[in-house]
């Protein structure tokens, strides 16, 4: 029994020290085995560029992150200088921009940077959460892939060089603004209009959901006078010689959104008022390339950043268990933590096996990403992909949905210092979770997507033989249960009609394809282990 004592000594000061300095990437074998299985023979160029970068996100930039995290330190808007010039200024912590140039400055997509190590860099980074610093990665790294596809001007080669290789010592940010207010993932529906005046391209309208607003340049649709198609263009945040003046290319910042995570980023409405926009592919492909080509990148990086959170949530909250006493106990000693944790460090575990899985198959595509469903190759082509498609779109909406429950479960370990914003990174990681969930198209959305791929490819391609295709390696009896609920699934004609069978149909297609991506995450996991313990 514990007797009065006024100055009580209890303090937690071992799980402070440990947290202090654990390296992320040097003290996480597992993340070790995942990086060594999936990169085969880039493993040590890989593996050192991760190593060298781990002590930098582990200790400088997890500080910044905190740092910048605290509600006084949020941007803001200066719209007028004391002149009453109008420059939309987005005023940031001194942090925010020491941390972001120094990231960038790590050329993650430079012609000099693989693929696999800038995913490992990513991933590590990502577990700092957004701090200001994951959606311009991810959208830079999606205006790097299509404008590299399309850069057939001076304009927009010199943009690719600023993105990839930087301009004296600078590296640009990207950004992409697709949403309107008649509808975020409804494009088709935008109304940004884009003329052609005196041989250059102006944009006029509104975007409603900026991102990263901060930006060099941005990709956005608009329509071009008369016509119904969507069109992507680049737009410069300032043209030559102006970022300095800070004179914007003919659009306003009209306010900051006020959101539930995702904090230190700045997401805005803006006003185009005749932005000079470069054409980015044929002007009648807009759609299908940001989908294609664009989103695609976002939604692979939701995966590997819902991986990334769950990842250093989960650690910190069995690192906590083990040095927490409470009922005279440690409580990771109590089963009921015991068999919560086992379960939290599973799911983190089978995520990032997966994330980087998808990753090596999206890299085997033969040609690179293509805008839409391509009909133009040989069928075995064209099946893988559409697995990528798919698995893309179930990684998303499985890992954003899954990372919400893991950190809240890995918050309780806590108990009540669980939600205190100065106690862990958790509560800061758990409203950033919530909010990737809702970008690159919300659930419905997707699922609904998926369905009606399915449908479209199925006489050339059945939703069993898919099932086969991207659990191949799973237990038979498994693959068969699958594939018969997904040619009853699929067969059902539409989603869009609000009868009873439907709906239905709609909550059983739900939950069909989150444990579908479950099973290929445990595919994944499996085979990071197994080869661990054959190697070993």
């Amino acid at each position: 029994m514990s007797l009065p004592d006024r100055n009580n000594p209890y303090n937690f000061n071992d799980f402070l020290e440990w947290r202090k300095n654990v390296d992320w990437y040097r003290d996480d074998p597992f993340i070790q085995k995942v990086v060594k299985y999936f990169t085969g023979n880039e493993w040590e160029d890989v593996d050192r560029a991760a190593r060298e970068i781990s002590p930098k996100v582990s200790f400088r930039w997890r500080d910044m992150a905190e740092s910048i995290s605290y509600p006084e330190k949020r941007p803001y808007m200066m719209h007028y200088d004391g002149h009453h010039n109008r420059i939309d200024r987005i005023v940031r912590p001194r942090e925010t921009e020491i941390m972001e140039q120094e990231v960038f400055s790590e050329k993650l997509f430079s012609s000099g940077t693989t693929p696999w190590t800038k995913l490992t860099k990513m991933f590590l980074i990502y577990q700092n959460s957004e701090a200001c610093i994951a959606c311009p990665v991810t959208c830079t790294e999606g205006l790097v892939a299509i404008v590299e596809r399309y850069a057939d001007t001076p304009e927009l080669k010199g943009i690719l060089q600023h993105c990839k290789e930087g301009r004296d010592g600078d590296f640009a940010i990207g950004a992409q603004y697709l949403s309107e207010i008649q509808g975020g993932s409804d494009v088709p529906s935008n109304v940004l209009e884009a003329v052609e005046e005196g041989g250059t391209w102006r944009l006029y309208g509104t975007k409603f959901f900026c991102s990263a607003t901060h930006a060099d340049y941005a990709v956005v649709t608009a329509k071009p006078a008369g016509s119904e198609k969507v069109a992507l263009f680049v737009v410069p945040s300032w043209l030559p010689g102006n970022k300095e003046r800070e004179i914007r290319n003919g659009y306003t910042i009209d306010r900051i959104k006020w959101k539930m995570g995702t904090s230190e980023l700045t997401t805005a409405e803006l006003t185009y008022n005749g932005a000079v926009a470069y054409p980015v592919g044929p002007l009648d492909r807009g759609l299908a390339n940001v989908v294609g080509v664009v989103l695609t990148y976002s939604r692979l990086t939701v995966g590997l950043s819902c991986a990334a959170f769950m990842t250093r949530a989960v650690r910190e909250a069995k690192k906590y268990s083990e040095l927490r006493d409470a009922f005279g106990i440690t409580i990771g000693d109590f089963p009921m933590v015991i068999v919560q944790l086992r379960e939290l460090e599973k799911a983190s575990k089978r995520t990032a096996a997966a994330a980087f899985k998808v990753y090596s198959e999206f890299l085997k595509l033969e040609g690179g990403l293509k805008g839409g469903l391509v009909n133009d190759e040989p069928e075995e082509v064209r099946k893988k992909r559409f697995n990528i498609r798919e698995l893309i779109m179930l990684q998303k909406i499985t890992t954003s949905w899954d990372s919400t429950d893991v950190i809240r479960a890995a918050m309780s370990i806590f108990g009540g210092h669980g939600v205190m914003e100065d106690f862990s990174s958790l509560p800061r990681l758990y409203r950033d979770s919530a909010v990737n969930e809702l970008w690159e198209g919300p659930r419905n959305v997707l699922l609904a997507q998926i369905h009606r791929d399915m449908q479209r490819t199925s006489e050339w391609y059945k939703p069993s033989e898919f099932i086969e295709d991207i659990l191949r390696g799973a237990d038979p009896e498994v693959i068969r249960k699958f594939s018969e609920d997904i040619t009853e699934l699929v067969s059902h004609p539409s989603l869009f009609v609000p009868d009873e069978k439907t709906m239905e149909i709609c909550k059983r297609w739900d939950n069909f394809c989150h444990d579908l991506f479950h099973a290929y995450q445990d595919i994944a996991l499996a085979e990071v282990e197994g080869s661990f313990h054959a190697k070993g």
